[in-house]
C-alpha cells in the first residue's frame, strides 16, 4: 500500500509542477512579428516579463495575470499595438467587381489618407497620426469646384517638438494631396496633442519583513512552489526507499520480529 500511496503523491508533484508553467494570459494577439517585438520592448522597458507565442492566425504576446493592467495603460500610453493600415495595392487590387466612380472615389480618398498616415507614425515621437483628406471637386454642374483641404491630428511624447516639426509636417501633407500645394494654410489644419504619460505606480506586497513588487512577488511563489514540489518528490524517494529497505530485511530475517 506505501508505495502505491508514493506513486499517487509522485504524479501530484509532477501535475502541479506542469500546470505552473502556463498560467501567463494573452494580452495580444493576432499580431505582425514587429508589432509583437515592439510590445514585449517596450514592457521590458517597466520591467514587466512578457513572452511570445506563434500561430496560424500571427503572434500572441503574454504577462502574468497579475501585470495585465498594467501592461494594458503602458501600451496605451504607448500607442501600441499600432492601428493596421491598408495601402493603394491594397484598395485597389482587382476584385473582378465594377464600382461606381463615386464607389472609386471613397477608396481613392480613404487609401490616400492611410498613405499620408502611414508616413507620419514613422516620425520619431509621433504615438497616433490621423489624418482626413477632402479632394477637389463640383458639388453640381456650373457650380465652383470645392477646393481640396485636409486636417492631421498627431499625438504626440515629449521626445517631439510640435513647432519644429510642424512646418516639415505641413509640407509633406501639402505635396502628397492633390490640390493642396500653394493653398492657404488655413486649408490644411494641424493638431498636436501630448500623449498621455504613464506614471508607472507598482503596488508592494509584504511577505514578512520584506516589501516586494508583484513580479517579485510572483517570481518568489513561483520558487517556493518549486521547491515546495521538489521537498515532495525527496520525501517520496525517500519513503519509498525505506519501503524497500524494510522489505528486505524482512526477507532476509522471516522469524525475526520488526
Amino acid at each position: 500500500m506505501r508505495p502505491f500511496l508514493v506513486k499517487a503523491l509522485l504524479v501530484g508533484c509532477l501535475a502541479l509542477l506542469l500546470s505552473g508553467c502556463g498560467d501567463d494570459t494573452v494580452l495580444n494577439s493576432n499580431l505582425a512579428e514587429n508589432d509583437a517585438n515592439d510590445i514585449v520592448a517596450e514592457l521590458n522597458r517597466y520591467h514587466i516579463p512578457a513572452s511570445k507565442r506563434v500561430d496560424k492566425a500571427g503572434v500572441s504576446v503574454l504577462v502574468a495575470p497579475e501585470n495585465i493592467e498594467r501592461s494594458v495603460n503602458i501600451l496605451e500610453a504607448a500607442g501600441l499595438p499600432r492601428k493596421a493600415r491598408t495601402n493603394l495595392g491594397e484598395v485597389f487590387q482587382k476584385s473582378g467587381v465594377i464600382s461606381s466612380p463615386m464607389e472609386e472615389r471613397a477608396r481613392y480618398i480613404y487609401a490616400l489618407s492611410q498613405e499620408v498616415e502611414s508616413t507620419l507614425a514613422q516620425i520619431d515621437g509621433v504615438v497616433v497620426a490621423r489624418v482626413h483628406v477632402v479632394l477637389p471637386e463640383r458639388i453640381a454642374p456650373g457650380e465652383p469646384v470645392q477646393p481640396a483641404s485636409a486636417s492631421v491630428f498627431i499625438k504626440y511624447h515629449d521626445s517631439l517638438d510640435p513647432d519644429s516639426i510642424e512646418p516639415r509636417i505641413r509640407r509633406l501633407v501639402a505635396t502628397s494631396i492633390p490640390g493642396l500645394v500653394g493653398r492657404d494654410d488655413r486649408d490644411l489644419a494641424i493638431v498636436f496633442v501630448p500623449a498621455k504619460v504613464y506614471e508607472d505606480r507598482v503596488e508592494t506586497v509584504k511577505m514578512g519583513p520584506f516589501t516586494l513588487s508583484p513580479g517579485q512577488f510572483s517570481l518568489v511563489k513561483g520558487v517556493l512552489s518549486v521547491a515546495g514540489i521538489l521537498l515532495l518528490l525527496i520525501v517520496g524517494v525517500m519513503v519509498l526507499r525505506s519501503g524497500k529497505k524494510g522489505a528486505r530485511t524482512a526477507v532476509a530475517n522471516p522469524g525475526k520480529p520488526s
